[in-house]
């Protein structure tokens, strides 16, 4: 008996009401043509804004040269994009892999390898992946109930005394997002994050929607004072090629051996060579650029109609509303600005580093439109 089936892709994504075939800038094109201000960048991806030329030129020269070698042998593009990041971390070693739900699971493997420890503290509404093991550390018990029966132990963002409370002599990594990007824009406080830095256990970010400079700083770390022992990017980090890392720091290096980690993909020559154009390209004056910019889309949205509260950090914000956030996101594209939900009443907005005040400008009077 045949089934027919309306698409050959599985239904894993709601229905696309647009398809887009081109981008340039802050902007995307759809197939009729119709220009979008784009303030979702792919799901805080394409950072430096579609066909940026640094990404692009070093992505172009890559695959005229060698498209993949496998992790047997040596590249030079995963080699320099390793030495480029440690260097901003502060001294640390490179496992890279294609998404962020990749680095998670290394980053699990890895402290439960040094640890020896399998139990993990994360926060209620966080997100760290949909495979199995990011999945059982990801505090939206929707996601996770059909596919996993046991994970972390959850405690509230912010909740000192219940992250006090939650940590036993089982638990070997506290996995943290400095800004929970899935649920509801929640940056976590600076109180918070030294708490979990003096647990015994291994402390890691989850920085896949706040590297690469989306926070205003590099790391988003950088502005909570506390290095983390791991740290985990991916999204932003080659500006839309996939790409995913694990980052060790120098003190907690030494757990994993030859063959007890791998990824096919990772470190490919391509997505590693646009991540290298990307780090040259993200300096001091693009970083105070995010946060002025940052700034003043958070003053921006805490005036639009329906707001009950204005959060996040640099070009990664939320807006809680009064009801129910989807229809203002589908309002949105209608009349050309791409955004986001983060949860179900809360407007996300992550918008390609390079936005200009009057792309800020713009969007806020778009919203505020189809708000009212």
């Amino acid at each position: 008996m045949s089934t027919v089936v309306e698409s050959p892709l599985l239904p894993v994504y709601p229905p696309t009401r647009v398809t887009f075939v081109a981008g340039d800038g802050m902007w995307l094109l759809d197939e009729e043509g119709r220009a979008y201000l784009d303030f979702a960048a792919g799901i805080a991806v394409v950072g430096l804004g579609h066909r940026h030329p640094a990404p692009l030129a070093a992505a172009h020269e890559q695959l005229d040269r060698l498209w993949h070698a496998s992790n047997l042998f040596g590249t030079e593009p995963a080699a320099e994009l390793a030495a480029k990041l440690s260097a901003r971390f502060g001294g640390a070693q490179s496992f890279f892999c294609n998404s962020g739900a990749e680095a998670n699971e290394a980053a699990l493997k890895y402290a439960r390898k040094a640890t020896g420890k399998a139990g993990v503290i994360a926060l209620e509404g966080g997100f760290h992946g949909r495979t199995l093991g990011a999945l059982s550390v990801t505090g939206q018990a929707a996601n996770r109930a059909a596919f996993v029966e046991e994970g972390a132990r959850f405690v509230q963002p912010n909740d000192v005394d219940g992250l006090r409370a939650a940590m036993s002599d089982e638990v070997g990594l506290i996995i943290l997002e400095p800004v929970l990007g899935e649920g509801g824009v929640v940056p976590l406080s600076a109180d918070f994050v030294s708490a979990a830095d003096e647990l015994d256990a291994l402390l890691c970010f989850d920085e896949v929607q706040t590297g690469v400079g989306r926070t205003g700083t590099f790391f988003a770390w950088e502005q909570l004072s506390v290095r983390p022992s791991l740290l985990t990017l991916a999204k932003g980090l080659a500006n839309g090629l996939p790409i995913g890392c694990l980052l060790v720091a120098e003190e907690a290096a030494g757990a994993f051996a030859p063959g007890d980690h791998g990824s096919t993909f990772g470190g490919n020559p391509v997505s590693c060579a646009a991540a290298c154009a990307v780090l040259d390209t993200i300096d001091e004056t693009l970083l105070a650029q995010v946060r002025a910019n940052g700034a003043r889309l958070l003053a921006g949205v805490a005036t639009l109609p329906g707001v009950v509260e204005a959060r996040g950090a640099g070009l990664l914000v939320g807006a809680e509303l009064d009801k129910p956030a989807q229809p203002v996101v589908d309002a949105a594209l209608d009349v050309g600005l791409v955004c986001l939900t983060s949860g179900p009443n809360v407007l996300r907005l992550a918008p390609p580093l390079v936005a200009e005040p009057e792309h800020v400008e713009q969007a806020l009077e778009i919203l505020r439109e189809v708000i009212a």
